[in-house]
């Protein structure tokens, strides 16, 4: 055996043996039980365009996470004043870019005025000007602000709904952004996309608030600092829905951001599910420090702006744990769950597209992908054969490697196949043979210049390097610049085609050039098939 041989031989074999232990489980329909024990048990997963699924297309309406951020502003600003025992008549969000200020004296008005500059630099102020025999003031954002706030919005939704996904269950989702507003989600295999629909497209913004007793729903007036909102309840026997109009305080006592954990509990005296929440220490310290403060009167728990019930406090709760009741079934209930675990869309999000893949139509296209790359291959090893003769065998030899080393990586690293990804697998068989090409003309080159086939094979394949070497980067370059900004399918294919580049430099340089080196490593052979 030649010098040098023993550890490539031994590195191959080794790659090989991996490539099958990490296939088995996706080629095995089943795997005995101690298998996922001790050795490698996911999959090659199926793109969304293979197995079906749903793809949606949402738009957040980034303009609402701007006058979101407005509301807490007027929110902060009064409890500012407040704190500094600094009167107003009203402070309010005014349109979509704005926070107004009505106050009494023009004093306090030009005291609020440098505290705001202080407090809010970036803010656009207005000169102080009359409100109805009031003192008027306005605070607006700055464009460079809403763009920031906007941008944030969508990022934030993303995160948020990615998180809402992997609890949900989706076995390799696709979400990323696409454009400036708009959120791109595929769920591949999944088989209930209505109920996944519901739960990535709701806001859910969770607040409690104080239930306003003293104000009648129905007298038609009311305050800037209530709001009327409704209770919806199910009669379990009929299905009926009730709404029940109630009043609540404009301004949350406690807010779901300060929320830990959500789990889906059962009633031990109706058995029926509800939603455990616990707060964070802050939340803890708020919550207990409200119901001690409200005992007897009710406290509605409002959710994207639907009063789910409105309890009366009956004692004052310590230790920051409460619940969500109602006519929950265990489905609704764990959807709840999951959203308040991953927190509130920063806006609401709308679903511009929604197209249902059947899986029937994936079958269709794996079975035409392995057919055209069945043909693919079978024409290259003909064509090898005959052209190359025996060398073109041992290309042949190194194509295979390729392809099981390929499949191998995607089940290791737990890859999405997509059909872009089986055309980038097919690719990868020209671009094999392509490499063994350029070394088998630089050998026929040497041969004609009257080497020894030993000696014609060192050459072939030293003048060869750089050339392979040169090709291989630029195709590499081409697919991390495709991987970066392209979307699911063509990063399926950027995918498959990078680990298949550097796959074939491994086969092409070392697996092929093995081979050869057991035929001739005596260097007594006087022809080459070549």
């Amino acid at each position: 055996m030649p010098k040098g041989t023993g550890w490539r031989i031994s590195l191959i074999s080794i790659f090989v043996v991996l490539s099958f232990l990490y296939l088995t489980p996706t080629l095995a329909s089943k795997l005995p039980s101690w298998w996922g024990n001790l050795l490698p048990k996911d999959k090659i997963h199926l793109g969304l365009d293979l197995q079906g699924g749903t793809h949606l297309v949402m738009e957040v309406d980034t303009q609402k996470a701007v006058e979101g951020t407005l509301d807490l502003v007027a929110t902060d600003l009064e409890d500012t004043l407040n704190n500094k025992n600094l009167r107003f008549k009203h402070i309010s969000r005014n349109g979509s870019d704005k926070v107004s200020l009505v106050l009494y004296e023009k004093g306090t008005a030009e005291t609020v005025q440098k505290l705001i500059k202080d407090k809010y630099p970036t803010y656009e102020q207005s000169p102080i000007f009359d409100e109805g025999g009031f003192v008027g003031l306005t605070l607006r954002v700055n464009e460079k602000d809403a763009k920031d706030r906007k941008d944030k919005a969508v990022q934030q939704a993303l995160e948020t709904i990615r998180n809402r996904i992997d609890q949900f269950g989706v076995s390799e989702p696709t979400i990323q952004r696409e454009g400036i507003d708009h959120i791109v989600v595929q769920l591949p295999g999944i088989k209930d996309p209505q109920r996944a629909i519901e739960l990535i497209g709701r806001t859910a913004r969770l607040d409690f608030k104080m239930v306003r007793e003293d104000i009648s729903p129905t007298s038609g007036t009311i305050p800037d600092d209530a709001e009327l909102l409704k209770e919806k309840t199910v009669d379990p026997a009929t299905g009926a829905v009730t709404e029940i109009p109630i009043v609540v305080q404009k301004k949350p006592m406690i807010t779901g951001d300060l929320l830990t954990d959500a789990q889906v509990r059962i009633d031990s005296q109706f058995n029926q599910p509800y939603v455990g929440i616990e707060f964070n220490s802050l939340g803890a310290k708020l919550f207990d420090q409200v119901t001690a403060a409200n005992v007897g009167k009710r406290f509605a728990i409002v959710l994207d702006n639907n009063i789910h019930s409105a309890p009366v406090i009956r004692e004052r709760i310590s230790g920051g744990s409460a619940q969500i009741s109602g006519n929950f079934t265990e489905k609704t209930a764990a959807d709840l769950a999951i959203v308040l675990r991953a927190g509130a869309l920063p806006a609401p999000v709308k679903i511009i597209q929604n197209v249902t893949v059947g899986p029937s139509l994936g079958q269709d296209s794996i079975n035409k992908g392995l057919y055209a790359g069945l043909i693919g291959v079978l024409l290259v090893v003909v064509f090898m054969a005959i052209y190359y003769k025996l060398s073109g065998m041992i290309a042949n030899l190194g194509m295979v490697l390729n392809i099981v080393y390929l499949m191998g990586a995607l089940a290791a690293l737990g890859a999405t196949l997509t059909l872009p990804g089986i055309a980038a697998i097919v690719l990868l068989v020209g671009m094999s043979v392509d490499s063994n090409v350029i070394i088998f003309e630089r050998i026929r080159e040497e041969l004609k210049l009257g080497k020894s086939p030993k000696s014609a094979l060192d050459a072939g394949y030293d003048k060869a390097f750089l050339t392979i070497m040169d090709s291989h980067i630029t195709t590499l370059i081409t697919a991390a610049v495709l991987f970066q900004f392209g979307t699911g399918p063509v990063k399926g294919f950027a995918v498959s085609l990078s680990l298949g580049v550097i796959i074939n430099l491994f086969t092409s340089l070392i697996g092929t050039k093995v081979t050869f080196d057991l035929f001739l490593h005596k260097g007594k052979a006087k022809k080459m098939s070549i």
